[in-house]
């Protein structure tokens, strides 16, 4: 035959695009050892403990439950 005018469907396994992975960081899940919570309430910062979620802290100003920043 012909090239280009086989039998078969034609669905190979291509090289795809896009994917990947995007940065980590904001107030998604493991945003990193780094950064600090902040209070939703009263915008109190505190440094950001490696290992302790920031939304199991409470804010030391109003007791509000932190997020990450």
């Amino acid at each position: 035959m012909p090239r280009g005018q086989g039998q078969g469907s034609g669905m190979g396994k291509g090289m795809g695009r896009g994917g990947g992975a995007g940065g980590m960081g904001g107030n998604r899940r493991g945003g990193g050892p780094g950064g600090n919570c902040i209070c939703p309430k009263c915008g109190e910062k505190v440094a950001h403990k490696p290992g302790v979620p920031c939304y199991s802290v409470n804010c030391p100003k109003c007791g509000e439950k932190m997020m990450r920043e």
